[in-house]
């Protein structure tokens, strides 16, 4: 079930209760506004994302949509996927290790003030899909699949086909294949069962 609100979000991750509650608590005495976006709290100004708070397994991040023009507060910040994410930069942290508010509240305020000032990178969008051999030839002996793939937004037929190519043995590959076909077929994307968590 979709996440709504953010007592919602608290409530599915009771491990990281007293860590949201804390970052929930320094962005709101922000002038930012709270949502709920694919499945967690987002804070925004004017429309624009500007901050999130993510909670997993292992870890909780506060996530900046702009993180990579962040100059002064950039000590804590990491890429999270580098080599694939252009601006977004989080700051990552385990259970009883969170950062003082007085300094996640530094980055929070530059953030806000890069916002208000129009600085932006926008996503490259790659106009080309490649995709792989494997699943070339899949389409051939699939024409549902085939129509399926591209029927697909081009960042779900990119997602498919990079985590095709990216596999290093062709067992791997095949096995991968097996496993997004019905995926592809449902009309979902790779990660779709992680943007509601």
């Amino acid at each position: 079930m979709a996440v709504k609100t953010v007592e919602e979000y608290i409530q599915k991750h009771p491990d990281w209760e007293d860590e949201i509650v804390s970052l929930r608590e320094m962005l709101l005495s922000t002038e930012l506004e709270e949502a709920i976006k694919w499945g967690g709290p987002v804070y925004s100004l004017n429309g624009k994302n500007v901050v999130g708070i993510g909670a997993f397994k292992n870890h909780c991040s506060l996530w900046f949509f702009q993180g990579a023009l962040l100059r002064e507060n950039t000590a804590l910040l990491q890429n999270a996927q580098e080599g694939k994410t252009k601006a977004l930069r989080q700051i990552r942290f385990e259970k009883g290790n969170l950062p003082s508010m007085d300094v996640l509240r530094k980055y929070v305020q530059e953030a806000i003030q890069n916002q208000k000032e129009g600085k932006e990178l926008k996503p490259v969008k790659n106009k080309e899909v490649e995709i792989p051999p494997l699943l070339e030839t899949a389409f051939e002996k699939d024409s549902i699949l085939k129509k399926a793939f591209m029927e697909l937004t081009p960042g779900r037929q990119r997602e498919y086909c990079e985590h095709i190519a990216e596999a290093k043995r062709e067992a791997t590959k095949l096995s991968r294949l097996t496993k997004i076909t019905p995926m592809i077929k449902s009309g979902q994307g790779l990660h779709d069962k992680y943007k509601n968590c």
